[in-house]
């Protein structure tokens, strides 16, 4: 029955006669080999008595095939285990995929008799017997006897006999007058009758069958339900012990909270120290600070950041970007995610949108009590009078620088004024007008009271120094673009420089050189282009002069514009764009 757990199942028929030893075991020198005669006697009347006992299980075999009923061995839900010859009248195999139920593979009209009789036995444990009648053959009927009668075993693996019998021989079919009908030819009222029957009592078996089926369900859940509740009880009463040993441990935990509750009290107070010293540090401070989360979100600050953004106590828990702020400075999210991926801090500086401070902004990570990174602190410390300082020496320094380019220009205008003069009066005509084109530029800053100004009259006064008696070296192109006093500084010091520079090394250092200067505002931004051509080679410097040096960090730390020099065989090319927001917003330098 169970192939892993070695259960056998004993087979029905004789049991085979036991053999003492087998064929040949008095052979090879055994003591028998060497009996006296009377024991030779004796083997041979046991080896014909075996003989016997062999023909006698082959009879045995022989009868049962051929006489005894035909049976099969089941389980409780139908499986077939084994079943005899002879068989073909009652199973038959089932169209579809092989199965191995009794069921499935019934003839016609067995089906319900069976599993009604195996039920029954299985559910009593007792024999049961059913007369049925079943087709024994085209046109015939018979008379069958089914026997289901439980084994010997127990318990889910036990097995069932069923026996078909048959009752006297196969009866004809006959019509409505009992004139028997051959097989095929049936009467038209005795075949309508039967087709009507058959139709009906398919439909009761399939109704039948429904039911007995919907029936074993319910048992199957019945069952089921019975075993859960069981279940359901045991684990109750577990339930029980255990909520024994937590009241228990209830009780222990209890008395343990107690203490813990004390010490929190003692802990609560010293939070609520610490919370009052560290408000009236950000009370007292004067570096503005904002503790942001990884996600941007402002944890806490200090009054002085009222100054930068505007903050209420309620902004708590929102993004730092739904706050207005008065700086220029839109990549301080940008920062922070950088301080969160790099874990190094960053520094810039930065101004308000009005230049009328600067602030040294920081990023640092914050760390929480365990390590942990939980976000970034923010500070911004006030550095305006530092960058009013630096911008004095820068002045300074610039003035110095012009004074001496001044001195070089003049040289260089003296030369070629002096080589390419007629005559004397044409020399001393020519350098006076060019010497006071070096002041024109300081003369119009002081005419505008150092406010807007023209970025064409102001290209106009600065390169005049430099035009050639008939004015076609050097080329204005733009249109018009209003300066503030600082954009003029920037730009009228751009092009002082590179003037100069073309003066020692560029395009004006010969009659044949010439310079394109063309400016168009675009996308909201200047941009300037500066072309020299006819001159020597450019070649770019190992490194940059002062002056180039001057141009790059007042053009990009000043207007936040960018610079752009290209040094080509055909002559320097400068680029640069400002932002046009930068060109009217710069304060007004100090007399």
């Amino acid at each position: 029955l169970d192939k892993e757990r070695r259960i056998f199942l004993r087979r029905e028929g004789p049991t085979p006669a036991l053999r003492s030893s087998p064929k040949g075991a008095r052979s090879q020198g055994s003591p028998a080999a060497s009996a006296p005669p009377h024991a030779a006697k004796a083997d041979a009347a046991g080896e014909a008595l075996r003989d016997w006992s062999r023909a006698l299980e082959q009879a045995s075999g022989r009868v049962l095939e051929r006489f005894a009923a035909p049976y099969a061995v089941v389980t409780a839900d139908g499986e077939l285990l084994h079943y005899s010859s002879r068989m073909g009248h009652f199973l038959q195999p089932a169209l579809g995929a092989p199965s191995r139920s009794v069921f499935d593979m019934a003839r016609r009209g067995l089906n319900l008799p069976l599993r009604a009789a195996l039920r029954t036995a299985v559910a009593t444990g007792q024999p049961f017997e059913h007369h049925i009648t079943t087709e024994a053959g085209p046109g015939e009927t018979n008379q069958v006897t089914l026997i289901v009668e439980p084994l010997a075993g127990g318990g889910q693996g036990r097995s069932y006999l069923i026996v078909f019998r048959e009752v006297g021989q196969p009866v004809a079919m006959t019509d409505a007058a009992g004139n028997a009908l051959e097989p095929g030819r049936l009467g038209p009222d005795t075949a309508a009758l039967i087709a009507r029957l058959d139709s009906e009592m398919q439909v009761a078996r399939d109704e039948l069958q429904t039911l007995m089926e919907e029936h074993g369900g319910a048992l199957e859940e019945v069952r089921s339900s019975n075993e859960e509740l069981h279940s359901v009880n045991e684990e109750l009463q577990s339930s029980n012990e255990e909520l024994e040993t937590s009241k228990e441990e209830i009780q222990s935990i209890n008395e343990e909270l107690q203490t813990v509750n004390a010490q929190l009290t003692g802990k609560i107070e010293e939070v609520d120290r610490a919370n009052s010293d560290l408000r009236h540090l950000f009370d007292s401070t004067s570096v503005a600070t904002i503790f942001l989360d990884q996600h941007f979100i402002i944890r806490n600050f200090t009054p002085e950041v009222a100054n930068i953004y505007n903050l209420i106590q309620s902004d708590r828990g929102r993004p730092l970007d739904d706050i207005v702020s008065a700086l220029d400075y839109d990549g301080l999210r940008q920062d922070a995610v950088q301080v969160l991926q790099t874990q190094q801090p960053v520094e810039r500086r930065v101004s308000r949108r009005d230049r009328s401070a600067h602030y040294l902004c920081r990023i640092l990570l914050y760390r929480g009590p365990d390590r942990e990174v939980e976000g970034t602190l923010v500070t911004f410390i006030e550095v305006t009078n530092l960058v009013r300082l630096e911008t004095q020496q820068l002045m300074i320094d610039e003035l110095n620088h012009r004074m001496k380019n001044m001195l070089a220009v003049v040289l260089s205008t003296a030369t070629q004024t002096a080589s390419a003069a007629p005559s004397l009066d044409a020399f001393q005509v020519s350098l006076r007008g060019r010497l006071e084109a070096l002041g024109t530029t300081y003369s119009l800053l002081s005419r505008e009271d150092w406010k807007a100004v023209d970025l064409a009259d102001l290209f106009a006064a600065e390169i005049r120094p430099f035009l050639s008696a008939d004015g076609t070296n050097i080329s204005l192109h733009g249109g018009a673009i209003a300066l503030d006093a600082g954009a003029a500084l920037v730009f009228g010091m751009a092009v002082h420089e590179l003037a100069t520079n073309s003066v020692k090394y560029g395009a004006l250092s010969n009659a044949d050189g010439r310079i394109a200067i063309d400016w168009e505002s675009k996308d909201e931004a200047l941009s300037l282009t500066w072309t020299e051509s006819g001159g020597p080679p450019a070649t770019e410097p190992t490194h940059l002069g002062f002056g180039m040096t001057l141009v790059n960090r007042s053009v990009e730390h000043d207007l936040d514009g960018t610079t752009c020099f290209n040094f080509q065989p055909e002559g320097l090319t400068v680029r640069i764009e400002v932002p046009l927001a930068n060109l009217g917003h710069w304060p007004e330098p100090t007399p």
